[in-house]
């Protein structure tokens, strides 16, 4: 995690007791779920898309679509705010795009750009369940 000042404040210790070793190491270490493991890789279910740290609303089911890549995918989030993009050097030379939630700083996943997919911003925002909510609409 960076040292950066994000809005809302995450108590480590309470959030490593209430998750699950993986969710933890996603969201705090940048982990990444295996694919076509995760919950919400296939789903259709109407709702939003939570921070699993903090629950802020980051995606809606409107913008998800299936992309085959074994994650979850959305074409755009929220709001322009609600997720924060860094780049991203750890798989050097190649060079992707993290997503993080802006509110905590929590690790998401990847946006990459320019796959052609057939949606209106063409970004697959790709991001692990272990790291989102569903909640009902």
């Amino acid at each position: 995690m960076s040292e950066k000042d994000y809005p809302v404040k995450v108590n480590e210790a309470e959030l490593k007791a209430v998750l699950d070793p993986l969710s933890y190491d996603v969201l705090r270490n940048a982990a990444t779920e295996r694919p076509f493991t995760g919950e919400y890789t296939d789903t259709d279910k109407v709702g939003i898309y939570k921070c699993k740290a903090c629950s802020a609303v980051l995606f809606k089911s409107e913008t998800k679509f299936h992309s085959g890549c074994g994650w979850p995918s959305f074409y755009a989030p929220t709001d322009d705010d609600a997720v924060e993009l860094i780049e991203d050097r750890s798989l050097f030379p190649r060079v992707r795009t993290e997503v993080r939630c802006a509110a905590c700083g929590s690790h998401l996943g990847h946006v990459f750009k320019g796959e052609g997919f057939d949606v209106p911003t063409d970004e697959r925002f790709c991001i692990n369940s272990v790291s989102l909510i569903l909640e009902d609409i």
